[in-house]
Formats: structure tokens, sequence, C-alpha cells
């Protein structure tokens, strides 16, 4: 008895340990950059009409590019029709390709699973996918809270899976997340560093193409200048020519 007493007495403090453990994990928060959602924030547009509208168009298509993403891409151009900031830069983009734009504003990761979940990509055989995606779950709101950047990793790894298991043979070409906020010491940018070593390092474990255009997007001094990002977060048409001429030159790569 008094043995077995000693025994619990001298476990005693591991049980606590490992109690305390089980109880942090606990208290972790779900990742919900990976936990696919519909419409979360209200911007200037119906996001459920854009849905529909990405449905119907891919209907008989059969694009050579697909891009999947936030703002960022559904301003570019292209069809489903919406904000048309990059004209310019489209065309040479996507001029010797037919191209379907899968951006809509405001989007996080879980959004982009919803929408794959949801049929967006559903018999689609692209030659690549080009996705961006991840600066806003950033920014927290009422709606959603803000992820860390292995948490948008995830996210964006979730994405590929689904993607890759509709198109096995698309290619898929990862866009760093582009830099935020005017200047240099823009609290967006440390965290966006920190998203992009992540996802070079997964796309490069998954034999993925990478490009980040971010320094191209900045002058000496790290900001942002007016004419290649006038809100410093959405590009110009200057800006999206950046955008363009390195996606030509992936595209080059492709036989």
């Amino acid at each position: 008895m008094r043995a077995s007493v000693l025994i619990i007495l001298l476990l005693l403090p591991l049980l606590l340990v490992t109690a305390s453990l089980l109880a942090a994990d606990d208290a972790l928060p779900a990742n919900t950059a990976i936990e696919p959602v519909p419409k979360l924030e209200q911007d200037g547009y119906d996001w459920y009409a854009r849905h529909d509208a990405v449905i119907k168009a891919k209907q008989g298509a059969d694009p050579d590019v697909v891009l999947i993403g936030d703002s960022i891409t559904h301003f570019w151009g292209g069809d489903p029709p919406g904000p048309n900031h990059g004209p310019t830069a489209w065309a040479a983009a996507f001029g010797a390709h037919h191209a379907l734009n899968l951006g809509f504003g405001w989007d996080r990761t879980q959004n982009v699973l919803w929408r794959l979940d949801h049929g967006e990509f559903d018999g689609l055989h692209p030659r690549w996918v080009v996705l961006l995606i991840g600066t806003n779950n950033l920014t927290g709101t009422s709606h959603a809270r803000e992820n860390t950047p292995s948490e948008i990793v995830a996210g964006i790894s979730a994405i590929c899976t689904r993607i890759a298991t509709l198109s096995p043979t698309t290619r898929i070409i990862h866009m760093a997340v582009f830099p935020r906020g005017r200047k240099a010491d823009d609290h967006f940018r440390p965290k966006i560093a920190e998203i992009n070593r992540l996802l070079a390092a997964y796309a490069a474990q998954q034999h993925h193409a990478y490009i980040d255009i971010g320094p191209q997007l900045l002058d000496a001094s790290g900001t942002i200048p007016p004419d290649i990002m006038g809100d410093a977060t959405h590009p110009t048409d200057k800006g999206y020519a950046i955008w363009a001429s390195a996606l030509q030159a992936e595209f080059a790569k492709t036989p």
C-alpha cells in the first residue's frame, strides 16, 4: 500500500504537467483559415452574385489560366466582368490565353475553400492556376479573427489540395503576398514577410512555382509608390504590368 502511495506521489507532478498541456491544447483556437465559409465581409459588390457569375462563366469554358484570389485579383479584369483596374496589363498577360478570374474582394483563404467546395473549379483543367491569397487573413474583424502566418499558409495548402484533386495536371503558381502599407515600417510588412518565407518553402516542397514581385513594387526606401499602388494595397495598371511580366516569363517555361 505504501509503495502504491509513493508511486502516485512521485507521478503526481508529471500527471499535473500533462493535464496542464492538454488543457492548453484544448484552449488553442481552431485555425479558421482552413474552415470553409461563404461571404464574411461586406464589400462594394454582391459576393453571391459573383459566385453565380463564376459558375455560369465556366460552363463550357476551357481556360488556359485560372486566377484565384481576393480583391487584388478581382480588380485586375477579365471574365466574369468586374472592376478593370489593369486593362493594359491584363491584355499583355492573357492576350494569348483564355483566362478566368476567380478573384473576390475581401476574400480570405476560408472563403476560397468554400468557393472551391461549391463548384467554382469543378470540371476545369487549366494549364496554370495563379494563386494570390492571404493578405485579408491578417485583418481581424467582428466576422473573422486575424490569422497567423503559419495558419494562413495552412489555408493556402488546403486550397492547393483541392485544386490538385480536381485537376492533377494543373501547374500551381504561387504569388508571394504583395507588400501592403505605404511605408517600410508598416505593421503588415513583417507578417507578410513571414507568410512569404513559409509559402516559398511550401511551394518548393510541393514543386509548385513561386513568384515574388514584392521588391519590384517598392522604391529604394521600401515605400510603395502611389503610381504602383494608389491605396498601398491594390495595384494600378502600372503595378499590374509588373505582375503580367512575371507571369509571361513563367508561362514561357511551360512547353
